[in-house]
């Protein structure tokens, strides 16, 4: 079987999720999943009518591993795929000149980011196996947080600024 590789969603950082659900329904934005990451943090998935893409807000509250004090223009968190094999999206990704940040197992879902070139985050989602986690990634550090966070250190994104290739 081919593998499948599908864009699905573009994930935003909210800092209320409940104020942010208001607004994009306003928009005409439909509620379509919900559901919480095994790291605390939790995610609604919003579609518009007549558009396959979604928009995926993400909540990270203070104490989780994935939680960064707020500030403007750190608001996108990562485009999403998803993909029938991980490991080979993984590969595939690495050769076109990405940089491995952080992969976990969330229940039946193996979860790998990367980041562009421009650090820009990319993730993907798919089934998970036991011992699915390729050998790129660092195992988890103690009271269950990632290695990393699913996106650059500050430290990285300041360097990156530095060398003009700052989000914009």
């Amino acid at each position: 079987m081919a593998d499948r590789v599908k864009f699905v969603y573009s994930g935003i950082r909210v800092r209320d999720l409940s104020e942010s659900l208001r607004f994009y329904r306003r928009l005409g934005f439909r509620e379509v999943k919900r559901g919480g990451f095994s790291h605390g943090g939790r995610w609604v998935h919003l579609a518009f009518p007549g558009s396959d893409h979604r928009l995926e807000l993400n909540y990270y509250p203070p104490g989780t591993p994935f939680y960064r004090p707020f500030r403007s223009g750190e608001e996108f968190d990562h485009f999403g795929f998803y993909v029938s094999n991980p490991r080979r999206w993984l590969r595939s990704a690495l050769r076109a000149g990405a940089k491995p940040v952080v992969g976990y197992v969330d229940g039946p879902a193996q979860l790998l980011y990367v980041t562009d070139p421009n650090g820009v985050c990319l993730g993907s989602c798919g089934p998970s196996t036991p011992g699915s986690l390729p050998n790129m990634f660092p195992p988890e550090r103690g009271r269950g947080r990632p290695a990393r966070s699913g996106r650059p250190s500050r430290r990285r994104r300041r360097a990156a600024t530095r060398r003009g290739r700052g989000r914009s």
